[in-house]
């Protein structure tokens, strides 16, 4: 499992996710995922379009993260899913949760309303 994070001008911290989030893939990231995405007040978009499994596992993290952001007024989205990932999402109900979006503006729209910069 890979992870790789940037923050943009307007305030997002846009994380990428490659791999499987399953036993051995979260275990390899969770730290760092949690570190970066919920040890403070951010505005967080999840790249998860290079995401092949996502087990129970990987669901924690992601919602763990998620209840930390809005505890800090902040807010954490699901970027793109594959659509085996968007399934599981679906399943379990955590897209009732964590908002998920498909198309990118849409998903910067949601951390920063008002932001009308082409994507």
């Amino acid at each position: 499992m890979e992870l790789t994070y940037e923050d943009s001008a307007e305030g997002i911290r846009h994380i990428r996710l490659a791999g499987r989030m399953d036993v051995e893939g979260t275990h390899e990231i969770d730290l760092k995922f949690t570190s970066v995405a919920s040890c403070q007040k951010l505005l967080v978009l999840v790249d998860m379009s290079l995401v092949e499994f996502l087990s129970s596992l990987g669901l924690g993290t992601l919602v763990r993260s998620a209840k930390a952001q809005m505890s800090r007024t902040g807010m954490l989205v699901l970027y793109s899913p594959t659509p085996a990932v968007a399934r599981v999402l679906q399943a379990t109900q955590i897209d009732q949760i964590v908002p998920v979006y498909y198309d990118l503006g849409e998903a910067r729209r949601a951390l920063v309303p008002g932001d009308v910069r082409p994507v």
